[in-house]
């Protein structure tokens, strides 16, 4: 298996985002927004048909348009404060019009399925390379402003009140999002993206430990639904998203049964 690049390529890709993705999760699973990654999926598909149309990077497209959806909605919710989620459904249904719109153009010269549910065989070593740098910089800005953003997702006007520029650290926290959603594209598929986003995090809850080792547990479980979706993937001939969200969901009902059976040995 591993004597083909292609796989080598989806594998590193995997790790990169099996621990990018969980981490930034998690924070969007504390915040009650776990609609915003279904949102810029969608935005990422937008950015996806702009690439393809203009001859340029997906990669590259989608991680610019994703990232003003993000920065987009992140300033629409203050000025919506009590419909939110109207803000999320107003900028997907823009994005998914647009894709619909520029695919239906017949300019764009690969395949549907490849973008909407991943596809291992079109990693190639430039992508590996920009998601490698592009995962890496995500990591670090997020180490950098961890302690804070923390602050200010238990307790925004607590944050503020304590110096805190709360808005500056969630429109950097959006644009975050995009990149990691931009990044997972081509092994998850726009349509499944959400699901290592979120899952990995419900599994690590089930646990019951301290925010820090739930944040670990996320990366853990992220890794192997991963790992295993793409081996299982491989094997099938199936597509990865579709097989990695499998996975990831198989992984979190073992563990919830776990968890009941120790419950009610306790």
């Amino acid at each position: 298996m591993f004597e083909y690049d292609f796989m080598k390529n989806a594998f590193l890709a995997g790790g990169i985002i099996s621990i990018l993705c969980p981490i930034i999760g998690l924070f969007i699973v504390l915040r009650r927004n776990s609609m915003l990654g279904d949102t810029l999926s969608h935005s990422s598909f937008a950015g996806v048909a702009i690439g393809l149309v203009l001859g340029i990077n997906p990669l590259f497209s989608s991680f610019i348009f994703t990232t003003i959806c993000a920065i987009v909605i992140e300033c629409l919710r203050g000025y919506f404060k009590k419909y939110a989620e109207m803000v999320m459904s107003i900028v997907l249904t823009l994005s998914l019009g647009i894709a619909i719109i520029l695919i239906s153009t017949g300019k764009t010269t690969v395949k549907i399925n490849s973008i909407l549910f991943g596809s291992i065989l079109t990693i190639s070593q430039q992508d590996l390379i920009i998601i490698t740098i592009s995962g890496i910089i995500c990591l670090i800005i997020l180490a950098l402003i961890y302690n804070k953003l923390i602050y200010v997702i238990f307790d925004e006007e607590g944050a503020e009140i304590a110096g805190i520029k709360v808005k500056a650290i969630n429109y950097l926290f959006s644009v975050l999002v995009g990149a990691t959603i931009s990044l997972s594209i081509q092994i998850m598929g726009i349509l499944v993206i959400s699901s290592i986003l979120v899952v990995p995090v419900a599994t690590a809850m089930q646990l019951k430990r301290s925010f820090n080792k739930t944040l670990l547990l996320s990366v853990l479980f992220g890794f192997i639904d991963i790992m295993l979706g793409l081996l299982l993937s491989y094997y099938s001939n199936s597509a990865p998203g579709g097989t990695i969200a499998l996975t990831s969901v198989f992984v979190l009902i073992i563990c919830i049964i776990i968890s009941n059976f120790k419950t009610k040995t306790a």
